[in-house]
C-alpha cells in the first residue's frame, strides 16, 4: 500500500510543480453574509397608515385586517390608527353571532369612537335589537344617520313606523317618511320602495298614486341595474313574468315587471353584516322567536324581531307571514312567499286586492296583503 501523500503540487509561474503544503481557505470578514435592512422600517408612517385605510376600506372579511395585525409589531400599531379604524368596511367589522364576546364589543366600541359609520350602523343595531339597550343603540344609528350613511336612515324609519321600543301610541309616521325620503335620496333601494309605498297608499303622507308609482319605478330600476352590473355572467334568472291585475282600478305593472310593485325576478340582495348578525343571534337562542310571544321578520335578509307584540303587520292572505316594512314584504314575495301562500277563509281579514289595511283588526295586529 502506498503512503498517504501530505503534499500537494505547486504550479509556479516558471512553468514547473514545486512540492508545497496544503494551503487552508480563508474567508475575508467582507465576504460574511448579514442581514439586510429591513426596507418596511425606511417607509415613513404617513405613507404605511395611508396604505392601510386603503386594505381597509376594500377588505372582505375580518381575516383582511386581522393578519395584518398579525403581521409584525410596527403593523399592528399603525393598523389600530384611529384613521385606518374609521375607514373599515362594512365585510371587515362582519361580527359573527356565534362568536360574539366582550373583545368583539370592545373592538366595535373602538371603531365607533375613530369616527367609523359601519360600527356606528352595525353597533346600533345589535345593541337596539339584540341587546335591547334601544336608547344607545337607537342614538349610535342616529350617529350613522346624521352623515348620510343611508341604511342607518332606513333603519330609523323603520323604527318610526312601527314604533319599536316604544307603545303603538310611539308610532311617528311623517317622521319615517321624512328618513325614508332621505335614504331614497341617497339611492337606498329599500327606501325608494317604501317611499313609493307610503305615498301610493297615503301612509304618513297625502297620498299620490302617480309620485309613488314613481318611486317604485325607480326603485325596481336601481336594483335591476345593481345586479347587471354585478358581473353575473347568466342571465337565467331574469323572468319578465305577467302581473296579474286583480281590479280596473288598481295600477299594476301592465306586463312590464319594473312597473310592478315588486320588479324582476332577480337575484337576493347581499345581507347587510348587521342583518344577518341579527338572524344569527336569534337563531343560536330561539329559532325563529325571540321570545314573549315576539316574531322575527319573515324575510330572511332583515332579522329584526318584534319589541312588542303584534308589531309588525301580517300577510291578510295566509296570515303566516310578517313583515317589518312593505319593502321587506316585496322582497320576500317574489323570493319565497309568492309560492307559498295560500288563502284562509273568506271572512278573515283582508281583499286580496293588494290594499294596505293600516289602523289593525281586532286582534290588533296589522295586516298586509301580497304584492300581485
Amino acid at each position: 500500500m502506498l503512503p498517504v501523500r501530505t503534499t500537494k503540487r505547486v504550479f509556479s509561474g516558471a512553468g514547473d510543480f514545486t512540492l508545497g503544503k496544503k494551503r487552508r481557505r480563508c474567508v475575508s470578514p467582507a465576504t460574511e453574509t448579514k442581514p439586510g435592512p429591513d426596507l418596511l422600517d425606511s417607509i415613513p408612517d404617513d405613507l404605511v397608515v395611508s396604505i392601510l385605510c386603503r386594505l381597509a376600506s376594500t377588505a372582505r372579511c375580518p381575516a383582511d385586517f386581522i393578519n395584518v395585525l398579525m403581521t409584525c409589531k410596527r403593523l399592528s400599531g399603525l393598523a389600530t390608527n384611529t384613521l385606518v379604524l374609521s375607514r373599515l368596511s362594512q365585510k371587515a367589522i362582519a361580527v359573527k353571532a356565534q362568536n360574539w364576546s366582550d373583545s368583539a364589543h370592545r373592538f366595535l366600541k373602538r371603531c365607533v369612537d375613530a369616527g367609523s359609520l359601519e360600527a356606528c350602523y352595525t353597533l346600533g343595531m345589535i345593541r337596539f335589537y339584540c341587546l335591547q339597550n334601544r336608547g344607545n343603540g337607537a342614538s349610535l344609528m342616529a350617529k350613522a344617520a346624521i352623515s348620510s350613511h343611508a341604511p342607518a336612515l332606513y333603519s330609523l324609519a323603520v323604527i318610526q313606523f312601527n314604533g319599536s321600543g316604544g307603545s303603538k301610541n310611539d308610532k311617528d309616521l311623517r317622521a319615517g317618511v321624512a328618513l325614508c325620503a332621505r335614504a331614497a335620496f341617497l339611492g337606498h333601494v329599500d327606501a325608494l320602495r317604501e317611499l313609493g309605498h307610503c305615498l301610493q297608499d297615503g301612509y304618513g303622507v297625502p297620498q299620490n298614486v302617480t309620485e309613488g308609482r314613481r318611486f317604485l319605478v325607480q326603485a325596481n330600476a336601481r336594483e335591476l341595474a345593481a345586479v347587471l352590473s354585478s358581473g353575473i355572467s347568466s342571465r337565467s334568472w331574469l323572468t319578465l313574468s305577467q302581473p296579474q291585475i286583480t281590479n280596473s282600478n288598481q295600477i299594476h305593472g301592465h306586463g312590464c315587471p319594473l312597473l310592478s310593485d315588486f320588479g324582476c325576478n332577480v337575484p337576493a340582495p347581499e345581507t347587510h353584516p348587521a342583518n344577518r348578525f341579527l338572524a344569527d343571534w336569534f337563531a343560536v337562542r330561539g329559532g325563529d322567536c325571540p321570545g314573549d310571544g315576539l316574531r322575527l321578520c319573515s324575510h330572511a335578509g332583515c332579522g329584526r324581531p318584534e319589541t312588542r307584540k303584534h308589531e309588525f303587520r301580517r300577510c291578510s292572505v295566509c296570515g303566516v307571514v310578517n313583515y317589518c316594512s312593505r319593502a321587506c314584504q316585496a322582497l320576500d314575495w317574489k323570493l319565497r312567499h309568492k309560492m307559498d301562500c295560500s288563502p284562509v277563509e273568506q271572512n278573515d281579514v283582508g281583499d286580496g286586492e293588494g290594499n294596505v289595511q293600516i289602523d289593525g283588526n281586532v286582534n290588533g295586529d296589522n295586516v298586509l296583503v301580497p304584492m300581485s
